[in-house]
């Protein structure tokens, strides 16, 4: 989380050369690079559902990607995270379908509000209804790597999709950035951005998902919020209200409470092993917090 959120501020301080969409294909491109190069993925041999599947995802990881940079450029960091994490934590009271569910769906809800500091015209609106879909984008990406992990074995799904996600990417960020992509140290920079917050957290995120269950992970996962709060007050200075931060603790709490309740009894020995399939992207994933490529 702490790699991802740098990621994410050194995106930020990027924007006023890049724009947000310019950083987007910054970050899908390198990522897909990277992706292409560990996976090797196979073309052949593949179902027509399983490519429909595929380029949904693609679409979806730069649907998200794009609408979190945008929500970035006119939010502070911890905002936009907490609200983005409104998505999976939806899906996670949906999947509960328990009553008690509609707890941390209340508590979820006064943690939005007061991360407003008790009214939400100092928050650019435009900028929360792109966090807004951000938050969606994440439901939507859990959903789709479901669908990609049971049609491509490994990384392979995920490396396609996140090539497809650059292409369509491309044009809005050439236009975006325009002559600075020629400039080295802005390209140095999107490289550094896609390896803080793709390579490194990807490959932690696998080994601790092979030593400890994947309800942990979720819970663990949860606090992405204080993460970005954290690093956007000490990267980018954006410091914020007592109130705000019972917002964000709040969403928190919700956070963990939804994934406690959505999460089936099963051994650790097969709740680790359903979730690493999950990075590779998910199979049957129980989990609505996998953490996305975002």
């Amino acid at each position: 989380m702490l790699c991802q959120e740098v990621g994410a501020s050194i995106a930020v301080l990027l924007f006023p050369k890049t724009g947000p969409l310019g950083m987007v294909m910054l970050r899908l491109v390198f990522s897909a690079v990277i992706l292409l190069a560990i996976a090797r993925p196979r073309l052949r041999g593949h179902t027509a559902s399983g490519w429909r599947a595929v380029v949904g995802f693609g679409l979806v990881l730069a649907l998200m990607n794009g609408l979190f940079y945008l929500a970035l450029s006119r939010l502070p960091l911890g905002v936009t995270v907490t609200i983005e994490v409104l998505g999976p934590l939806v899906l996670s009271i949906v999947a509960a379908r328990r009553a008690s569910a509609w707890l941390w769906a209340a508590l979820a809800f006064a943690g939005v509000l007061a991360l407003g500091g008790g009214r939400w015209d100092h928050l650019d609106p435009l900028g929360v209804l792109f966090a807004l879909g951000a938050a969606a984008s994440w439901a939507l990406y859990i959903v789709s790597s479901a669908r990609v992990g049971r049609e491509f074995p490994k990384l392979d799904g995920l490396a396609i999709a996140m090539t497809i996600g650059a292409v369509v990417a491309l044009p809005f960020g050439v236009l975006d950035a325009g002559a600075q992509l020629l400039q080295l140290s802005v390209v140095g920079l999107g490289a550094a951005v896609a390896v803080l917050s793709s390579t490194i957290p990807y490959a932690l995120e696998l080994m601790a998902l092979r030593r400890m269950p994947a309800s942990v992970f979720a819970i663990l996962m949860a606090a992405s919020p204080a993460t970005a709060t954290l690093a956007g007050f000490v990267l980018l200075g954006q410091a914020m209200t007592w109130v705000e931060l019972v917002g964000i603790a709040l969403v928190i709490a919700a956070s963990i409470g939804a994934v406690r309740s959505a999460a089936p009894k099963r051994s650790a020995r097969v709740d680790a092993d359903a979730a690493a399939g999950s990075l590779e992207p998910p199979v049957e994933p129980e989990e609505p917090f996998a953490e996305p490529v975002a």
